[in-house]
């Protein structure tokens, strides 16, 4: 999982050397990312379902494996097509790894250890995240670009012999013949929502491209969907959610990593183009998420005992609730203290919200469907980041547009300085127009508030609804439970 953190963010601190040494062009750099994630998105839920019929441990060296060999190649890549490549295996590997690392759990862990390696998972992703740029930024003032690559092979090495020697093999007995057409169906579904997602903010809601992706998800949805609802063992598994503690527990699990993705979403930004900070430095400068986060994976599991789920996670929520408030205070004045002081407060309120709600929801499983279950929750989960990140990311556009004061300028000045913060300030160190400058870092504050505020009422929201919703102390043990 910490593998995951990394390939999450670090590629992003490496795409100015991509551009210079492979000569790849904006269309491709974008591409190497999206192809990651696109991939990623689209292929955890047959990967659950492989793992229930063919065996956890297995799908999961076999993930680990996919991982090492795309890493591999991503390292050794000559051009851009092979970088996409690579970058699109990797995507695929993860979809392995993410669900199946997941649905190991519940045969191995009891109910009171399980909380403790579902915080483990979580804290190994959270800390791959800050740690990307932070390693990135080192090893490319050091060494070429391929060496961020190769960062992932002793530790995918390790993870795959540790399967190996110390993880039992699980499996559903009872899962049915797979379903080619279904699982073909559900990844291009999958695959095209999320891409129509991911371009929306960069093309525009109504470009023909975004609208053909959104528009073509769903006809192969909806008849994955019909097919599911004839079959013993569904590729999609939507007949889970029907179990109250797995549904609701899946929503809030949601909505905290919404939350989480948009808080992240702005404060890279805000580090780098307004204060002024390298990649490394940046990476440097979010470290206190991490604190907060390994804090309240200490001390989450003792609290959900003593109190129950429902008041740990709505807990966790509101403290993302107060983050968003806080980040939105931020101007141009504003010193790092306040910027480290909610960003402690979001790894507190992620640690808190996000463990002991995929503790649940991993909880309300019948064993049988640990695989379909898991990989449902983080197909969930990642489509919901997903387009929390596009939406919020339009939000900050929007708001930067409506604030940049562009007064005087030429058109086409002008039209460059909306783009984004970072192409104001280019125009306005080659114009020499320091009050541009100035006024973009305002107009970028002014959208990061609108995003941060919104996210706070999203996290205050699904604080309501865990307060509600979310059982109590006293919960069923998971024998107890059955399919519904």
């Amino acid at each position: 999982m910490l593998v995951l953190g990394f390939d999450t963010t670090i590629l992003n601190v490496a795409l100015p050397t991509l551009a210079a040494d492979l000569g790849t062009s904006s269309s491709e750099q974008q591409w190497i990312v999206d192809a990651f994630l696109v991939v990623f998105a689209a292929c955890m839920l047959p990967a659950g379902l492989l793992g229930d019929r063919f065996g956890r441990r297995r799908m999961l060296v076999a993930g680990l494996a996919i991982m090492l060999v795309g890493s591999l190649a991503g390292t050794l890549a000559g051009d851009p097509g092979a970088l996409i490549a690579a970058r699109a295996a990797m995507g695929l590997g993860a979809a392995l790894i993410t669900p199946l690392a997941l649905a190991v759990l519940p045969t191995v862990f009891g109910p009171e250890e399980r909380g403790r390696a579902v915080a483990a998972l979580t804290a190994a992703l959270a800390a791959g995240m800050p740690l990307g740029p932070l390693l990135g930024g080192l090893l490319l003032d050091h060494y070429w670009w391929g060496s961020i690559f190769l960062l992932n092979v002793p530790l995918v090495a390790a993870g795959i012999a540790a399967c190996l020697l110390l993880l039992p093999e699980s499996r559903n007995p009872a899962a049915p013949r797979l379903d080619p057409l279904g699982i073909l169906l559900g990844v291009g579904g999958l695959g095209l929502l999320v891409y129509g997602v991911i371009e929306g903010p960069a093309r525009g809601w109504n470009d023909v491209l975004t609208l053909g992706a959104l528009v073509g998800a769903l006809p192969p949805l909806a008849w994955l969907h019909l097919r599911d609802r004839r079959r013993a063992e569904p590729v999609l598994g939507l007949g889970l959610l029907a179990n109250p503690g797995f549904r609701w527990a899946t929503l809030i699990g949601t909505v905290a990593s919404f939350a989480m993705a948009g808080l992240l979403f702005v404060v890279p930004q805000y580090l780098q183009a307004v204060q002024g900070h390298d990649s490394f430095g940046t990476g440097l400068r979010i470290m206190p998420l991490m604190g907060g986060l390994l804090v309240a994976a200490r001390g989450c599991q003792p609290l959900n005992r003593l109190l129950g789920p429902r008041f740990t996670v709505a807990t966790g929520l509101a403290l993302l609730a107060f983050a968003g408030v806080l980040g939105a205070t931020t101007d141009t004045g504003s010193g790092y203290g306040l910027t480290a002081t909610w960003l402690t407060v979001t790894g507190l309120g992620v640690g808190l919200a996000l463990i002991p709600s995929m503790d649940t929801a991993l909880g309300a499983l019948p064993t049988d469907a640990a695989g379909t279950g898991s990989g449902l929750l983080m197909t969930i989960r990642q489509v919901g980041g997903a387009v929390g990140v596009a939406l919020l990311g339009s939000l900050l556009a929007e708001g930067y547009r409506a604030d940049l004061d562009t007064g005087g300028l030429p058109a086409t000045t002008a039209d460059a300085a909306r783009e984004s913060v970072v192409a104001a300030h280019l125009v306005a160190d080659r114009a020499g127009l320091p009050r541009l400058a100035d006024s973009a870092d305002a107009a970028f504050l002014h959208g990061m508030g609108l995003v941060l505020f919104a996210t706070a009422l999203i996290a205050a929201a699904g604080a309501a609804v865990a307060g509600w919703l979310l059982p109590g102390r006293d919960v069923a043990p998971p024998r107890a439970r059955t399919r519904e």
